[in-house]
């Protein structure tokens, strides 16, 4: 018997709190919230002593399962991979259903984000991309087609 009752959040790491929660909104999801998180909760969570973190929750209009940002104040954060590939291990990406897929990369490129690859078919039935957002951040975005 599973003791998970829901997938509650997704939480990313990442430097620039304000650009990267202003892709997340362009790309359709709501701030639920933004606060500084320090003290006993944190260290303890974290395992990092005398931490404070900023964090903004964001949810998709559907309500599901929400995105945490969080940018650390102290300690700093440290270097991730900002170019890394869909091979390298950790997470891979944030996916997302959206319609109008080819219209959406179009913006997003405006916006200076680029395609990792390429928008690809999957048997008639989805369109695919990946796109690289602030921070490395690679967000899949799917249509369904058939």
């Amino acid at each position: 018997m599973s003791h998970i009752k829901q997938f509650d959040h997704i939480g990313i790491t990442v430097a620039d709190l304000d650009s990267t929660t202003a892709f997340f909104v362009g790309l359709g999801l709501e701030v639920e919230g933004r606060t500084f998180v320090e003290g006993e909760f944190l260290d303890t969570v974290g395992g990092i002593p005398d931490s404070r973190t900023e964090v903004v929750m964001l949810r998709p209009p559907d309500g599901g399962t929400r995105i945490e940002l969080a940018r650390f104040v102290r300690p700093d954060h440290e270097p991730g991979s900002p170019a890394a590939m869909p091979n390298e291990l950790g997470m891979r990406n944030v996916c997302f259903e959206v319609d109008g897929l080819r219209a959406m990369v179009d913006d997003l490129a405006a916006d200076g984000y680029g395609l990792v690859g390429g928008i690809g078919e999957y048997e008639g039935t989805w369109l695919m991309a990946y796109v690289r957002g602030p921070e490395g951040i690679v967000v899949s975005l799917t249509e369904r087609i058939g």
